[in-house]
């Protein structure tokens, strides 16, 4: 059963997931233009957040925080509660303030990327249950790409490689985040898109789910 609960509120509240290198960020920033220029209010962020729990968390993804004495980095589980935590926060701070006023919250990863990024090395069931403060959103978007399609397109994007971002881990957690579609898609809705497809397709993919849940009445 999810742990995530619902609430009513007048905005709606859109996460697009997968891999790294699947294209999130990129599809975040175009659904946010076309769905502004369409006349709507949007907000878009991304988790970690940029809050004071989150810049912690971006430090220890690029090894910049770890275990005292340089004994390697944080526990998974150390990692997971992490995450939980700065997704309160954000909710708080960011997500539900903008759904309350009636805007469209875009969100780049959500608890879909706990589940299958710390689920890959721990109990699936117990990061579900320490996020069951997260609020349910009304459409989840799964940009799905072959982790070695995830693999080319980091390492043409550059940058520095995060705790995650190895070859072997990144096809764990392709896995994981099959588990963690099957554990919550009876409780919410959760769409796989395409990923491999042309940017432009993918956003015309993502676009149409995005319209019918904003054509619903609440």
């Amino acid at each position: 059963m999810s742990a995530a609960r619902k609430v009513a509120l007048p905005g709606r509240f859109i996460v697009l997931e997968g891999l790294d290198g699947a294209g999130t960020t990129t599809q975040t920033e175009r659904l946010a233009s076309v769905l502004r220029a369409e006349g709507h209010a949007v907000v878009t962020t991304r988790e970690p957040s940029d809050g004071p729990v989150g810049t912690m968390l971006r430090q220890a993804l690029t090894g910049r925080l770890g275990l005292p004495q340089g004994r390697g980095p944080l526990a998974q589980e150390t990692l997971a509660l992490l995450f939980a935590a700065d997704r309160t926060d954000h909710l708080h701070a960011r997500i539900l303030p903008a759904l309350e006023q009636g805007k469209v919250v875009l969100c780049d990863r959500y608890v879909l990327s706990s589940l299958a990024y710390q689920g890959a090395s721990l109990p699936m069931d117990w990061v579900n249950a320490v996020n069951s403060h997260a609020v349910s959103p009304d459409l989840t978007l799964f940009v799905g790409v072959d982790p070695q399609v995830a693999a080319t397109r980091r390492a043409v994007r550059g940058g520095p490689a995060e705790l995650f971002e190895a070859d072997e881990a990144q096809r764990r957690i392709a896995t994981q985040y099959l588990k963690a579609i099957e554990l919550r898609e009876n409780h919410e809705r959760i769409v796989h898109i395409d990923g491999e497809l042309s940017v432009e397709a993918v956003t015309e993919e993502c676009l149409a789910e995005v319209r019918q849940v904003l054509a619903r009445k609440r």
